[in-house]
């Protein structure tokens, strides 16, 4: 098989802890490219917290951001694709989290608001874009009733309050909201969860991708470390995870790294393998 296309998760595969390339990745992507082989990046960051590792990486052409509900052209900030929650289902989620009193943060209009009940967990969601703004009350802020709505929201509370919040967002939203809820690891009893529309994934990223840079979904090679990536592990022709991923993402990969994050170089060792030596 000729693989056409790499996508990549951003962190812990592509980025180290620092927000830098390995410049062994760096080298490997060039010669890639070099090569005619088109580079893409699949993340769960928002746009703003994604370009910076685009330009680095030197991709040109689209990136899917969000988990695949928003995908924009690196080149010029193009928007290709946005999928939101809006209109009554923006207004039942804000019901529910206002009812549980979760720290919540809200990723819309390429950005991050939060009020002072999210300033602890600020860091953990900072990562995801630079453009984070600190509001007196973070439901009442006019994004919840803006026409191009609410890219995702991001709760934390402790486990049974994010857990009852789930359960009640599931049953009042149905298929129109993808609802995953996870543990902090900070801390055992913090939970958090995120919330966007349903549909889009890395797997229909992957999907797009593809399309757009004219080869199949089996001419894709993917590299990722966390649970959002198994859906385009799912999808594409080929996929490594990296040692430090959880035993139910590795299962999911064709194939496991031996470098344990982006700081051992992963992605060049991805590319090493799948095209062989560089």
């Amino acid at each position: 098989m000729t693989y056409k296309l790499l996508a990549l998760d951003l962190d812990g595969t592509l980025l180290r802890h620092d927000g830098s390339l390995h410049e062994r990745d760096r080298w490997a992507i060039e010669r890639l490219q070099s090569g005619g082989v088109a580079v893409t990046i699949c993340t769960g960051r928002l746009y703003s917290g994604s370009r910076e590792a685009a330009v680095a990486a030197r991709i040109q052409g689209p990136i899917a951001c969000v988990d695949g509900s928003h995908i924009v052209d690196a080149r010029d900030d193009r928007e290709h694709y946005h999928a939101s929650l809006t209109g009554d289902h923006a207004a039942q989620l804000r019901r529910v989290l206002e009812r549980h009193r979760t720290a919540s943060f809200v990723f819309a209009h390429d950005s991050i608001v939060h009020d002072a009940a999210g300033a602890p967990w600020s860091s953990y969601v900072r990562t995801w874009s630079p453009r984070v703004t600190v509001v007196e009350r973070v439901t009442s802020h006019p994004y919840w009733e803006h026409e191009r709505g609410l890219l995702a929201v991001v709760a934390i509370g402790s486990k049974d309050s994010v857990h009852a919040a789930a359960e009640e967002l599931e049953g009042e939203l149905g298929g129109a909201a993808f609802v995953v809820r996870f543990a902090v690891t900070r801390t055992a009893d913090t939970h958090a969860m995120v919330v966007r529309a349903a549909g889009p994934t890395k797997g229909t990223a992957i999907a797009w991708l593809a399309d757009y840079h004219g080869c199949t979904v089996d001419e894709v090679v993917v590299v990722g470390d966390w649970l959002n990536d198994v859906p385009m592990f799912q999808v594409a022709g080929r996929s490594f995870a990296m040692g430090s991923a959880p035993s139910f993402v590795k299962e999911h990969a064709t194939e496991e790294l031996s470098a344990w994050s982006a700081d051992d170089a992963g992605v060049a060792e991805a590319i090493e393998r799948a095209w062989g030596t560089l």
